[in-house]
């Protein structure tokens, strides 16, 4: 049995990273609504209060009944979660002249399990507008900084441990903050740190086979790292009745669609290719808007999937790549939603097709699940890829799709990323590509004047694509990149580099 952790949401903008700390320190856990109800089973070790944008004093604040959860398990409020378990005993919080924001130094003023081999003063990081005047009777102070008494503190009669920080111990800014959480783990909850990738992969192939029995699974593949670990647990666990198809589109990167068939051949997937580039440049003539592209895009893949899932017979499930973050975002502190991504949802084939969806990363981040993959013998060439947008190169041509363009484009991305590789930069990168600009310019090559494209070179840092910076790229390797693009990619004769982070721009273009 994988024993578990249960952190309840407020709608902190941190919430995941508390789920990320949990897992790196090896322990499985969950992040649910504060408004569901807790189901108390043998597997739940703990629970953890996130953060919120709320103030406890508001009308509409969340509320959990924190007293009855700490008469169960050990339980740690952080921030907002500190604040309402104040509130709920018996404190005083409030909105003061005492606010802290951004770095502070944490002073220990007494030994717990807690805070174990923490540092004297160690720099945590503070993001509250409320704060804690009074403590409830029977709570005790841990620790303070130089404007909050009451930084850490816990509950001193209670049935279960009831430890609270108005610090986040999850960000990076909080230098100790992954051991604090490690501490309430381990020494307070007393979890054994046994959830690793080859614990994650052995449960999953047994309740994939579980699941699945003796019937036959579909799978959509697009050569990126989610789908593929998803097929080959898939896969480890039934074998070819894992059906998987992948389609060329026409706006794949060069050779992707060779290179990738190779890969899935060499991790043993029953693979079958679809070339429908023609299929997909006819109906791309003529649109240049980009949610025209994406729908049109979108569309004829489901066609193409669907009339290439008629060809297997008996088919009943559909495998899916989804990852925790697409489930996360899916449901609201305020109550569940409807939808997950479309373009995780592999544009509403479920609903099309009456298929039961198999979704053996739905719990995994996205670190984790290249952790898994390595542990498969995924090739680390494909796990390491840099994300691709699902309407590929489609979007990274300003303007109307053709072969021609797409060719150029192919060419000039090839160089680039192949150039990224050579000099040590791929890995430092979170994602990169060229852009096409449906703008020309005029160039001189030998005694020729020439009028051709002109390329944009992308590169981003980033966590995980919802914020990210320009990618500060060596002057001399932009320099040759930009002459082996020019002196080889007949069509382009101008190359430009994107110093726009996001926000207030979005890594993609279109």
């Amino acid at each position: 049995m994988t024993e578990k952790i249960l952190i309840l949401d407020f709608g902190s903008q941190y919430t995941q990273l508390i789920a990320r700390a949990v897992r790196e320190a090896n322990v499985y856990c969950e992040i649910t609504p504060f408004s569901k109800p807790v189901v108390f089973d043998p597997s739940l070790k703990g629970i953890i209060l996130s953060g919120s944008p709320f103030s406890v004093n508001d009308a509409n604040a969340p509320e959990v009944d924190i007293k009855t959860l700490a008469s169960r398990l050990p339980v740690l409020g952080v921030c907002y979660g500190a604040q309402l378990t104040a509130k709920q005993f018996g404190g005083r919080v409030a909105n003061s002249n005492k606010r802290e924001y951004g770095r502070a130094l944490m002073n220990k003023q007494k030994d717990s399990p807690l805070l174990k081999d923490v540092t004297e003063r160690s720099q945590v990081w503070m993001s509250h507008a409320d704060t804690i005047l009074d403590l409830p009777a029977g709570f005790e102070v841990l620790a303070a900084t130089e404007s909050i008494p009451y930084a850490a503190f816990k509950r001193s009669d209670g049935e279960q441990p009831l430890y609270c920080l108005q610090f986040h111990p999850e960000v990076y800014h909080s230098i100790e903050g992954k051991k604090i959480i490690r501490n309430f783990l381990v020494d307070v909850c007393g979890c054994k740190q046994d959830w690793t990738p080859a614990h994650f992969i052995s449960d999953t192939v047994a309740a994939l086979k579980q699941q699945i029995g003796d019937r036959k699974v579909i799978m959509a593949l697009s050569g990126g790292v989610d789908s593929t670990v998803a097929a080959t647990l898939i896969h480890k666990a039934i074998g070819d009745r894992l059906h998987g198809i992948f389609v060329d589109n026409g706006v794949l990167r060069k050779d992707e669609f060779t290179q990738v068939l190779q890969t899935y051949k060499n991790i043993g997937l029953n693979v079958k290719g679809v070339d429908a580039k023609s299929l997909f440049y006819s109906e791309l003539a003529g649109k240049t808007d980009p949610e025209a592209k994406r729908k049109t895009i979108g569309r004829l893949f489901i066609e193409v999937f669907q009339q290439e899932a008629k060809k297997v017979a008996g088919v009943e499930l559909l495998g899916q790549g989804t990852i925790y973050p697409d489930v996360i975002e899916s449901v609201s502190v305020h109550g569940p939603s409807v939808t997950i991504k479309s373009h995780h949802n592999v544009g509403g084939l479920p609903a099309t097709m009456h298929l039961e969806l198999v979704e053996p990363l739905r719990f995994l981040f996205k670190d984790e699940v290249r952790r898994v993959g390595a542990e498969l013998g995924i090739p680390d060439d494909l796990l390491q890829r840099h994300p691709f947008p699902g309407p590929g190169l489609a979007i990274r041509i300003l303007g109307e799709v053709t072969e021609e363009k797409v060719h150029l484009l192919q060419e000039a991305d090839h160089l680039y990323t192949s150039g990224l590789k050579q000099h040590g930069l791929y890995s430092a990168v979170w994602q990169a590509g060229a852009i096409l600009l449906p703008v020309k310019s005029v160039g001189v090559m030998g005694d020729e004047r020439t009028y051709e494209f002109t390329v944009a070179l992308r590169a981003v840092t980033s966590v995980d694509g919802m914020t990210a910076d320009w990618a500060h790229l060596p002057y001399t390797f932009l320099a040759d990149i930009s002459n082996e693009i020019i002196n080889n990619v007949k069509g382009i004769n101008r190359v430009v580099y994107d110093i726009s982070s996001k926000p207030p721009a979005t890594i993609e273009w279109e």
